[in-house]
């Protein structure tokens, strides 16, 4: 029981200060201390009784929130207006797969580390590597910072948990030689302009499929990159469709330089797209890079595209000694390994690549091939030799 200055009981809970001024003292349903105070005494009563039974009544309704629930409203208010819908379709396929089967009907504040733990573990026993677990992490860790934030959780259970995959860098790039090979037998093909222009720019496939002729700025020598075209069924969708997004990050804005190669290849697709939007006049876009006809490309035509290209070198080769299959992507790998060995600074490799940090640069695209190793640590020698000479005339 507290008392006021005079040493009237005043109720549990409450006390008057020295300077006059009431304060009530309750405890929420973490534990913590809270504090209220008034100048008078029966609102201080009100504020108090009021806080206690909000408190209360909190408690029994909130705290017995499910995770499936929890994320139902997670993505609803923090997710659904701020991300891409392709995001929101991973988001949503990933927890359904790799987390609701396990703990969807937990109460979130009966979930702890271990918990966390164990679904990682779940998720390497099932063959899901880095990338798939690092996201579980970063789906339920996000979740839990928000249910946080609305004090239905005291701690963060997703901290500290450790994945169970090295992340693996699997950037294959061609050499001079498969590169030149390649291009050769792509002559003449639908899609070599689009091979060309990829080896000499390293946009990512999305990048190049929503290249408009608006997007070359051939006087001013710079491909203009600001948005992306991706082939997905997002959650409002019947099926699959084509979407056009914004870069994947806010450093993918940029302006790409041409070459004299990629200005000829360019300028051969202006002329190529002219006669398939000919061929097709009920089938009209404003995109460069199309297929046939002229409808928009996805990754599995190009893919498709380079992997017939393949199949004709190894027509004339030994099973033994096959041209490897690649993806679209690979182009990109192989721009920036030319960049490398053509001696440009790894900073403005990022620029062309539009890269978040130099670090992703260096880790993903810093593929030497043998050739370019050997020539660099003879790089010595001729260092070694010169110093020799030069200290011979100093004698």
């Amino acid at each position: 029981m507290g008392k006021d200055l005079r040493g009237k009981e005043l109720g549990v809970g409450i006390t008057q200060r020295k300077d006059g001024l009431y304060q009530g003292r309750y405890k929420d349903r973490f534990g913590k201390s809270k504090t209220i105070y008034n100048s008078k005494l029966s609102e201080l009563r009100k504020e108090l009784s009021k806080a206690v039974t909000d408190n209360q009544q909190f408690t029994s309704v909130r705290d017995s929130i499910t995770l499936d629930a929890w994320f139902d409203r997670w993505m609803s208010v923090y997710k659904k207006k701020r991300v891409r819908p392709n995001t929101i379709r991973e988001y949503t396929h990933i927890y359904k797969k790799n987390i609701s089967p396990y703990m969807g009907n937990h109460e979130i504040k009966s979930i702890c580390k271990s918990d966390v733990q164990l679904l990682i573990d779940k998720a390497s026993d099932d063959n899901y590597k880095y990338e798939r677990q690092s996201k579980i992490k970063a789906i339920l860790s996000d979740m839990f910072s928000r249910a946080m934030e609305d004090d239905l959780m005291i701690k963060n259970p997703a901290k500290g948990v450790k994945l169970r995959a090295d992340k693996e860098v699997n950037a294959f790039a061609l050499t001079v030689e498969q590169q030149n090979e390649f291009l050769e037998a792509s002559k003449g093909t639908f899609y070599d302009n689009l091979y060309n222009v990829a080896l000499n720019t390293g946009l990512r496939p999305g990048e190049l499929f929503a290249l408009t002729i608006a997007d070359i700025h051939m006087d001013e020598g710079y491909i203009d990159v600001n948005k992306t075209l991706v082939y997905q069924k997002y959650l409002e969708d019947k099926g699959k469709t084509f979407h056009v997004e914004p870069p994947k990050t806010k450093q993918s804005y940029r302006h790409v330089p041409i070459n004299s190669v990629c200005k000829e290849y360019l300028t051969k697709q202006f002329e190529l797209k002219k006669i398939v939007s000919a061929r097709r006049p009920k089938e009209q876009n404003e995109y460069l890079f199309v297929t046939r006809f002229n409808t928009p490309i996805n990754s599995v035509i190009y893919s498709d595209s380079i992997r017939s290209v393949v199949r004709r070198i190894n027509d004339t080769r030994s099973s033994d000694n096959e041209f490897p299959f690649f993806s679209g992507h690979t182009f990109r790998h192989t721009f920036a390994t030319r960049c490398f060995e053509s001696g440009i600074e790894p900073k403005v490799v990022q620029s062309y690549l539009g890269h978040a940090t130099l670090k992703m640069t260096m880790d993903l695209y810093t593929h030497v091939t043998p050739e370019k190793s050997f020539a660099d640590i003879e790089k010595i020698v001729s260092t070694d030799n010169k110093i020799i000479e030069y200290r011979r005339k100093c004698v």
